[in-house]
């Protein structure tokens, strides 16, 4: 099993893409039912637009709780210093053995207990803090492989981890409540009342993601939820939704048009997929359109970095 997002939606030029589009709507607050990395949703605070932030995955929560749902709470130096206590030091067994299997030893001893010392800070939001810049530090030990690993610096990753920290964008007050939650896409946009703007970033096809990336956010998820056991309950609750598994092209776009029925009372909506070949731009745009009239549809193509074409849909009711 997978963690699921495979869009490179965390690259400048993917974002700088969607912000593009976004500046061409007028909406003062907005739904992301999958949202992956909090980079989007930290750029529409800058806007003075309310963000409500939802995803199945864990780790794309933790984020949202830090940088969207958060205005005001930083990282104290102390509150680094709770984090990084005795990182290195092993105990008489491992909380999440899981470790071994994606880091050596010594790394694995670091990520356990930066994982129980993140649970001592002193309010949730200086807990998703502390377990991103976790994640970061576990990005930079994933961008190494055997042929580069010899490249990587001789940093214990405690100061990796201050780095991140002194380095990291601070939360941004927009002055607006804004909210994360850890739902189904579905369940979250029938609860999504008083929004203006859906923004729906479809989930490439599990079959057409791209390995590295779902290793990296397997990981990260097996971290936060200590251990993998949870993965055949959560394959259940995922059936027959639009994140879990897909085999046939028909079966994606049913998926995509019953989320769409479920955010009808949404006015407006943007619509974001990438064209691969296993679902051309034709016909997610007439996906769309059966559900609503479409105003626009916006391309980029990323097909020299990633082999791809990104595509947004814009309609409203």
């Amino acid at each position: 099993m997978q963690a699921q997002h495979g869009m490179n939606a965390g690259s400048i030029g993917w974002l700088g893409f969607e912000l593009s589009v976004l500046r061409r709507l007028k909406f003062r607050s907005v739904a992301l039912p999958l949202a992956g990395e909090p980079n989007l949703g930290l750029n529409l605070k800058r806007w003075n637009a309310r963000v409500a932030a939802n995803d199945p995955a864990q780790w794309s929560w933790t984020k949202s709780q830090a940088f969207v749902e958060n205005n005001c709470e930083t990282l104290s130096e102390q509150d680094i210093d709770a984090v990084l206590e005795d990182a290195y030091v092993p105990r008489n067994y491992f909380r999440n053995p899981t470790l071994l299997t994606w880091f050596n030893e010594t790394d694995a001893w670091w990520f356990d207990n930066v994982r129980a010392n993140a649970e001592r800070l002193s309010s949730p939001y200086k807990r998703a803090l502390a377990l991103s810049l976790g994640m970061a530090v576990g990005d930079y030990v994933f961008s190494f492989n055997l042929d580069t690993r010899d490249l990587r610096q001789p940093l214990s990753l405690s100061n990796v981890f201050r780095r991140v920290w002194h380095t990291a964008v601070p939360p941004f007050n927009n002055l607006r409540k804004n909210t994360s939650s850890n739902q189904s896409a579905r369940s979250f946009l029938a609860e999504t009342q008083d929004t203006e703007l859906l923004f729906l970033r479809l989930p490439r096809p599990t079959r057409a993601s791209d390995s590295r990336n779902a290793r990296v956010l397997t990981w990260r998820e097996e971290w936060l939820r200590m251990g993998k056991s949870f993965w055949s309950e959560l394959a259940k609750d995922r059936t027959g939704k639009l994140d879990a598994y897909v085999e046939t092209k028909e079966q994606y776009l049913g998926l995509i048009e019953d989320l769409l029925h479920t955010a009808a009372h949404l006015p407006l909506w943007a619509i974001e997929a990438v064209s691969d070949g296993f679902v051309s731009t034709d016909e997610l745009v007439e996906c769309v359109g059966d559900a609503r009239k479409i105003e626009a549809i916006y391309t980029k193509d990323f097909s020299e970095l990633l082999g791809i074409q990104a595509v947004i849909i814009t309609a409203a009711a």
